[in-house]
């Protein structure tokens, strides 16, 4: 009822007729014109300044003056009055087939569109905390209580901080071992966050089991660093960069595994089509998140040969760790949906 409604009003802002002179087609049509022309000056370049009325308004005068330019074009093709007319519907079509520029969809996805994405994906951001942070914390314990077994996980690149020392003793790497050490971890942990995306193509399988795997390995080196007196050192050299990369490298996995989710329930789509659709977001997701890593290079590489103490590295790590979090919540809230108009 209501589309036919719609309808009925168009169809009375389009007048159509065989008009005998060009004063009578200005006559007739010159109020409509004219209030097209109030409506554009009005909005500028914003169409949402109208309000919801003022745009379906807008639309119904634009499609009539399109009309009307269609008839002056047949009738009057050289006048000035047509010349008007094709730059006064010019001027208006911008507005009723509004997109934004490259510059403001560009300043919204920084602002407003990535933080929506990531926490859109809460429930797959909770799987990918798990699995990653759970098998680490649990690798932990068991590198700690056997440490003989747990050795052999442990990559060749960390093996500084997992031998035995007196608790607390120094393990006396130079700025340029500290550093090549930090910068192995970055390397990896960046490593895990492009392949974490892209795994989830495997249905979500591979994202998790790459979780998995990299969780156990740094369980694994954070637990024999502890054990062998060397845990100290090991979270000075990992905890400034470290917590940020983590979470980079959870966004990632929560955006494969979303990836995994739509082969699996692709819902009404076909799974090709939910699959593009949720690939390009899984996409733009990992770009905003790429900067992220770039902010944990700088950390790393001018916080962590600095030997600034295990303090300041925990208060850097957490801090930034923190301020991310804190924008996916407080940017990437929902937009509260308009009451429904009713009509009087």
């Amino acid at each position: 009822m209501e589309l036919d409604a719609l309808r009925r009003r168009d169809r009375q802002d389009v007048v159509v007729f065989d008009p005998v002179n060009l004063d009578t087609f200005q006559r007739e049509r010159g109020a409509a014109w004219a209030e097209l022309d109030g409506l554009v000056h009005r909005a500028g370049r914003r169409p949402e300044r109208l309000g919801a009325e003022g745009v379906r308004r807008l639309g119904r005068l634009y499609r009539a003056a399109a009309a009307d330019l269609a008839l002056a074009r047949r009738r009057f093709p050289r006048d000035p009055t047509t010349i008007a007319l094709e730059q006064r519907v010019g001027r208006a079509r911008h507005l009723v087939y509004h997109a934004p520029s490259r510059r403001e969809s560009v300043v919204s996805f920084i602002t407003r569109d990535y933080w929506v994405a990531v926490r859109q994906r809460w429930p797959a951001l909770v799987i990918a905390a798990v699995l990653l942070l759970g098998s680490g914390g649990l690798s932990a314990v068991w590198a700690d209580r056997d440490p003989g077994r747990a050795a052999g996980l442990a990559p060749g690149a960390y093996e500084a901080v997992t031998q035995p020392r007196p608790h607390g003793a120094d393990l006396r790497l130079s700025a340029s071992e500290r550093t090549g050490l930090s910068g192995e971890i970055f390397t990896n942990n960046i490593r895990v966050t492009l392949l974490a995306f892209a795994a989830g193509i495997a249905a979500g399988i591979g994202t998790a089991l790459l979780l998995l795997w990299n969780g156990v390995q740094l369980g694994v080196v954070a637990g024999l660093a502890v054990g062998s007196g060397n845990g100290r050192v090991f979270f000075e050299l990992v905890t400034a960069h470290g917590v940020l990369e983590l979470s980079c490298i959870i966004v990632a996995a929560a955006a494969g595994l979303r990836m995994g989710w739509a082969l699996i329930e692709p819902g009404r789509r076909t799974r090709a089509r939910a699959l593009g659709l949720e690939a390009r977001e899984a996409v733009q997701i990992v770009l905003g998140t790429a900067p992220w890593l770039v902010v944990a290079g700088l950390i790393e590489g001018f916080l962590t040969p600095a030997g600034t103490g295990l303090a300041t590295v925990l208060s850097v790590g957490f801090g930034v760790a923190a301020l991310y979090w804190g924008l996916v919540l407080a940017l990437g809230r929902p937009r509260p949906t308009p009451a429904p108009e009713t009509s009087p």
